[in-house]
């Protein structure tokens, strides 16, 4: 996923059972779609290989988007989306019984799980507030389209 570090809003995701070139291209596209002509974010990634192929970076450079990696072993520059990572997996994850469910349902439960964390699950810290309200109240538009990260 991409996650706007302003207020822990999952912006883009793709989900597939390995991460390759086409899965974190298409979730780059349909990051930048959320982006006004004058947005030019720091994307902070892990130092996976798809985030270092040259089709990556030139689309980091057409969207005129800054690149940002930790060291190898030192991953202060991704903690957002590892804290993601920890919060999905404690709230739905664990504690489970997966034996049964398939890929494909797994994938639609997490896809589901996803938008309802954008669009429904208040947080404290942004006045019990859906990161989506959030940004209403504050003015800032965000196009929520379920065909940009379906």
């Amino acid at each position: 996923p991409i996650i706007d570090c302003f207020d822990g809003m999952p912006v883009s995701w793709v989900i597939g059972t390995s991460p390759d070139a086409d899965m974190v291209n298409s979730m780059l596209d349909s990051a930048v779609l959320s982006l006004k002509e004058d947005e030019h974010p720091i994307v902070h990634s892990d130092r996976g290989s798809h985030y270092r192929w040259p089709g990556w970076i030139e689309r980091m450079e057409k969207y005129h988007l800054t690149r940002s990696m930790s060291k190898k072993g030192c991953s202060p520059d991704n903690s957002a989306c590892e804290g993601f990572f920890g919060v999905i997996k404690n709230a739905i994850y664990y504690g489970r019984d997966w034996k049964d469910v398939s890929i494909d349902e797994f994938i639609c439960f997490l896809n589901d799980y996803l938008y309802w964390f954008r669009e429904k699950r208040i947080k404290q810290k942004l006045g019990y507030k859906s990161p989506i309200e959030y940004r209403a109240s504050i003015g800032i538009p965000f196009l929520s389209n379920r065909a940009l990260n379906s």
